[in-house]
């Protein structure tokens, strides 16, 4: 898809254009995990070559230096955030920040290192690293594994932050909606900061300067849906 130039060259702007230039960013009709008709729909996994993996850690570095984290080492849960860390590991390097990073297994090996856990020791105030946030579970899951190893989970990084209400299984099995969003979840109830390398709010943003362009089209329908379904 061929895109004008960004007006506004802020970091979450530039991210986004990056992730409508990679096919990670799409619009249409598309159904969430929570039943909900999105007309949009973000795929991290598309993100699935060197250049494309070194550019967004590129981006999520320059934002955790943007942003007031003061982390000691980055954890990569099992699997996406696994090469997902460790390339926001080597784009901190590169700009003068080298931190340790971990991962974890789903499987805990009983031969040669052992364990579930791989790469640094977990110590001191971790960040946590993955691709997007939909209900906080991940985020729990990684929590223990961190404190249990004797360290702080201090925060977590995301790519983008959706801004929506989260969801949860009511008594007659259907979701229901929450108050906030799993963003909202982490921060207000886990207690982590979080760093989202864009939120929607700055695809709107993003959108409403493409005037003229096909891509002005989505306007509308993307804030239609922030105005059902969004958190501040």
């Amino acid at each position: 898809m061929s895109l004008p130039p960004t007006p506004d060259h802020t970091l979450a702007q530039a991210f986004i254009q990056f992730s409508l230039e990679s096919g990670v960013l799409k619009f249409g009709s598309f159904t969430t995990k929570a039943g909900r008709q999105s007309p949009y729909f973000f795929n991290a996994g598309l993100f699935d070559d060197g250049a494309k993996l070194s550019r967004l850690a590129g981006f999520y570095a320059q934002a955790l230096l943007q942003s007031d984290l003061q982390f000691d080492m980055i954890f990569g849960p099992a699997y996406k955030g696994i090469p997902l860390g460790a390339a926001v590991a080597v784009e901190l390097s590169r700009l003068g920040r080298n931190v340790p990073f971990a991962y974890n297994r789903k499987e805990a090996k009983d031969h040669g290192e052992g364990g579930s856990l791989v790469g640094a020791p977990l110590k001191g105030k971790v960040l946590i690293v993955d691709d997007v946030m939909s209900a906080g579970t991940a985020v729990r899951e990684s929590m223990a594994l961190i404190e249990k190893a004797g360290a702080q989970a201090y925060g977590v990084a995301v790519a983008l932050d959706r801004q929506e209400m989260a969801t949860e299984a009511a008594p007659d099995g259907s979701l229901r909606d929450l108050p906030h969003s799993a963003v909202q979840y982490v921060r207000e109830k886990l207690g982590l900061k979080v760093c989202a390398v864009a939120q929607l709010n700055d695809l709107l943003g993003f959108l409403g300067t493409q005037s003229g362009h096909e891509m002005a089209q989505y306007l509308p329908a993307v804030q239609a849906y922030r105005d059902r379904y969004g958190v501040a």
